[in-house]
């Protein structure tokens, strides 16, 4: 018997590591105790417990719509970045965009999210805008720190592309607008989508920067389980826990699935 060998191994414990704490929580959100480390039996009542609790479904729907549009808006401003980052000849101002544009990835989420809140503050007192904090100033915080990271992978992808191909384009007549959305967008859209697919993740997973820059009408699910586990974690956060990892791996499955009938057909 061929023994496994230490890459295996590793990669196997690495593999136990990571998703042991997933099959737990979805093995508990079926427990019948209200006791989250307690089996009480099982049971399935949490789900519709779910179902009943209006202030967390209120919460995880306007999580996914601030999502929406941080990732939308990040992917609009992270694109217009990078390609100013990449196109551009080298200038004083060319660096000082580089470097306003990748600070938000080294800075602590709480320096970003207290300067989001003074800002917001001081504009408040001056101009009358925002009147008030709420899903409004939080999609303007995300989108401003998830624009960094569509930045960084959209202008990997940009240094990689063939200029000749847009060149090509413009010496047949193309102007650079329309050479821009017919040739290069095509070109970069993986990059897109993988900035707004991870813009997306960071807005629906952040709990610092929305707590400094949300109001009385706007919680997020972050916020809400964080303030559920100071005063006890319900049993129903195991029970979301557990649809959203469901949704996740649906969507990754089917991703997968469309990526290899499309190799399929190209081999």
């Amino acid at each position: 018997m061929k023994r496994p060998s230490a890459s295996s191994l590793a990669l196997c414990l690495g593999l136990v590591f990571l998703y042991a704490p997933l099959f737990i929580l979805v093995f508990y959100s079926f427990n019948a105790s209200k006791l989250v480390t307690v089996w009480g039996g099982f049971s399935g009542k949490w789900y519709l417990e779910l179902l009943k609790d209006e202030q967390l479904l209120d919460a995880v729907w306007t999580s996914l719509i601030i999502a929406f549009y941080s990732a939308s808006m990040a992917v609009v401003l992270g694109t217009m970045a990078a390609f100013v980052m990449t196109r551009f000849r080298r200038s004083w101002l060319k660096m000082s965009l580089s470097s306003m544009v990748t600070a938000p990835l080294v800075m602590p989420e709480v320096i970003t999210g207290l300067s989001l809140l003074l800002l917001f503050v001081h504009m408040a007192d001056l101009l009358g805008w925002p009147a008030e904090r709420g899903r409004l100033t939080i999609w303007i915080a995300h989108s401003t720190f998830c624009a960094a990271y569509v930045a960084v992978v959209v202008s990997a992808r940009l240094r990689e592309l063939d200029r000749s191909i847009e060149e090509a384009a413009m010496d047949l007549g193309a102007t650079p607008l329309k050479t821009f959305f017919l040739i290069t967008v095509p070109m970069i859209m993986p990059a897109l989508l993988a900035g707004w697919l991870l813009s997306f993740s960071l807005s629906l997973d952040d709990l610092v920067i929305a707590s400094f820059t949300s109001g009385p009408g706007a919680t997020t699910l972050p916020m809400v389980v964080f303030s559920s586990v100071r005063m006890g974690v319900s049993p129903k956060i195991n029970a979301l826990a557990t649809l959203i990892i469901l949704a996740v791996s649906l969507i990754a499955f089917v991703a997968w699935y469309i990526a290899r009938r499309a190799e399929r057909r190209a081999a």
